[in-house]
């Protein structure tokens, strides 16, 4: 018997999680869930998830980006992709580099200023977050996707298809 596909999803709002659990699991997944970047590190720990969803603002601002970064810079979760969920509007680009278009952005004075910034190339479908800290350091990041809030089934299932392992 083939197992199901572990998914775990980080975000501190029931009602999100629950929305998501129930088309997840109608479509066949494992869904897992935590509200915090605390639980969702020993969530990854112990369910070894196949893919992770990752909301934005927890507790803090940029808690779901500080739980991004120890997945991306940690041997023991590198491997596991992961999607932010977020209902920031999400800049598109056909550049080759999504990066180079985010500090292109960040020179501009309209969007210098702004806390995030998300980029997605519709050419090739790379993705990544700009955000600047508390401190103001500009911090980039590549992600698989995103998942726009509030969560449509039509589009969230085709985004998870893509990316899980």
């Amino acid at each position: 018997m083939e197992t199901k596909k572990r998914i775990l999803i980080v975000d501190d709002d029931i009602d999100v999680i629950t929305v998501i659990k129930t088309i997840l699991t109608k479509a066949g997944y494992e869904v897992f869930s935590a509200m915090s970047k605390e639980e969702g590190i020993e969530m990854l720990r112990s369910v070894k998830p196949n893919l992770a969803i990752l909301d934005v603002m927890m507790t803090t601002q940029f808690e779901g980006f500080e739980l991004a970064q120890e997945i991306l810079h940690s041997p023991e979760f590198k491997d596991i992709p992961f999607l932010i969920q977020s209902s920031i509007e999400i800049l598109v680009t056909s550049k080759a580099s999504v990066q180079q278009m985010a500090r292109e952005y960040r020179e501009n004075p309209d969007f210098k200023d702004l806390q995030v910034l998300l980029f997605k190339n519709i050419t090739d479908g790379t993705a990544g977050i700009d955000y600047k800290s508390e401190n103001g350091k500009s911090y980039w990041f590549p992600v698989k996707g995103f998942i726009r809030k509030p969560v449509d089934a039509q589009k969230l299932l085709p985004e998870i298809e893509k990316h899980i392992r």
